[in-house]
């Protein structure tokens, strides 16, 4: 496939002032050139800087573009349940509003589409220090053996997802198990997935919330919990029904 029919693209943007309008702008370049019709979503995640405000300007600015805002920070994984809610059309894009990655790298992943459900993309070489790379190894390893998700880096911010997935997949984690939570959900309801090398950047703007060891904590707990929770529906799947 050479152009979708229609795309939601939408990012998280926390405190990111200085990367929000050249992330609209390079996604108003590239996805005329992806879908015949789309959308540009930016989901503005109770940011203390201008981060809100310019999202409003650019929303006004242009009939493709729409902001979403928080009232108080809601973390990665609302952010994302926001964004998949508000898209409207028939793919859905997201990636991070950091800018370490080039959004027109998407037109890689659609000779994929509409073979498989979800293109997943894997970064080819992590622009990160030494210690999240093992980091990030040991938890790609964990997660693929705890759910079966046939992919090498699930926390990658550079999917194309068919929308009507989220019909099915219904995602609750608020932090940094969203992505694995909807993978692991979307293998489990029977959606192809497959993946695509993409180049990653280093971040020129802003700070990364990531290697907080807050959230790297609150990520192990939800993950324990979402295989507990999913265990559980598979017991409950198999069990038979009695009259």
């Amino acid at each position: 496939m050479k152009r979708l029919p229609s795309i939601s693209a939408f990012f998280p943007a926390y405190n990111e002032e200085q990367n929000v309008a050249r992330m609209v702008e390079r996604l108003s370049a590239v996805l005329p050139r992806v879908a015949g019709d789309y959308e540009i979503i930016v989901v503005n995640d109770g940011s203390a800087d201008r981060t809100g405000a310019i999202a409003d300007g650019l929303a006004a600015g242009d009939p493709h573009v729409r902001a979403l805002h928080h009232t108080v920070n809601r973390g990665y994984g609302g952010a994302l349940k926001s964004g998949f809610a508000a898209s409207r059309k028939e793919y859905v894009f997201f990636t991070d509003g950091d800018g370490q990655f080039d959004v027109a790298e998407i037109e890689r992943l659609l000779p994929y589409v509409p073979e498989y459900d979800v293109v997943a993309g894997y970064r080819l070489e992590r622009a990160e220090g030494g210690l999240r790379k093992l980091n990030a190894a040991a938890w790609n390893w964990l997660v693929r053996r705890l759910f079966r998700i046939p992919v090498r880096d699930v926390d990658c911010a550079f999917k194309l997802f068919k929308r009507r997935i989220f019909d099915t997949v219904r995602a609750e984690a608020e932090g940094a198990m969203i992505s694995t939570e909807v993978l692991a959900r979307a293998v489990r309801a029977g959606f192809r997935v497959t993946e695509v090398g993409v180049h990653h950047y280093p971040r020129a703007h802003g700070k990364p919330t990531g290697a907080n060891p807050l959230v790297i904590v609150r990520a192990f707990y939800e993950l324990f919990k979402l295989y507990r929770r999913i265990t559980a529906e598979r017991g409950a799947a198999r069990r038979p029904v009695h009259d």
